[in-house]
């Protein structure tokens, strides 16, 4: 279920602030009826009409992106940066990313048309895992690395476990690599993380979302998901194993 107003902006007949004016005004409805409420959510199968015309529905896409450092998570940006929906310029579909990545992160990041799909593997009850691999200053020792394996204090609460292995160590440039995996989506968590046990993150990148990897892929480029891959996704978020 979407929310009507996206639904109609999706489908290019207007912006999503116009389509809610339109809502207001009683210019939509919804199998046949006129409906005036903002937070109404339909569905794939609901006929919606925008003054008198049936609207067309897009394909439902999934993409993957390695996205590269320096580009916003975004569709777009008031101060001309590049954005992730700029590398896929052949795209009819108002894709947008689901979550994000900082802007000096890189690494795996999906983008899809399909809310209902977005919303499923992003709400934190799913424990979708997302692993990155870090570049930090210093050396954390064992028992750093296990308060971030049983959870940290950060300002916004605490952490879940998280997954944590360090994969090497320069001690003559006192900097080491440690890789993380965590199910939740906070803003900038690992980043904190890492700098709550005083190791903080010099070059961060997510190498993994559930069983999809950045294997194949440079960084600027992407893929389509297979079928299969997105059916995949859908059953891990409902279910929590893949059949």
């Amino acid at each position: 279920m979407e929310r009507l107003q996206k639904v109609i902006a999706h489908s290019g007949v207007a912006s999503r602030r116009k389509a809610e004016q339109l809502i207001i005004e009683g210019k939509v409805k919804v199998n046949g009826a006129v409906v005036k409420e903002l937070g109404t959510k339909v569905s794939a199968s609901d006929k919606v009409e925008v003054s008198g015309v049936q609207i067309e529905r897009e394909n439902k896409v999934y993409y993957m992106l390695y996205k590269p450092r320096g580009v916003i998570s975004a569709v777009a940006d008031d101060k001309g940066r590049q954005v992730v929906t700029d590398f896929f310029p052949e795209i009819e579909e108002r894709i947008y990313p689901l979550g994000r990545l900082d802007y000096d992160t890189s690494g795996l990041l999906l983008l899809t048309n399909d809310g209902e799909f977005a919303n499923l593997l992003m709400h934190p009850s799913n424990q979708i895992e997302k692993t990155y691999v870090a570049r930090l200053k210093g050396v954390p020792p064992k028992f750093k690395i296990r308060e971030l394996e049983k959870g940290i204090k950060l300002e916004d609460g605490m952490t879940a476990p998280a997954k944590v292995k360090v994969l090497s160590i320069d001690k003559k440039q006192d900097k080491s690599i440690a890789e993380i995996t965590i199910h939740e989506g906070r803003n900038r968590q690992v980043r904190r993380m890492f700098e709550a046990i005083g190791f903080p993150v010099q070059k961060l990148k997510r190498e993994r979302f559930a069983f999809l990897s950045l294997h194949g892929l440079n960084a600027g480029e992407g893929r389509e998901l297979t079928p299969h891959e997105v059916k995949q996704l859908r059953t891990l978020a409902e279910t929590g194993s893949i059949r």
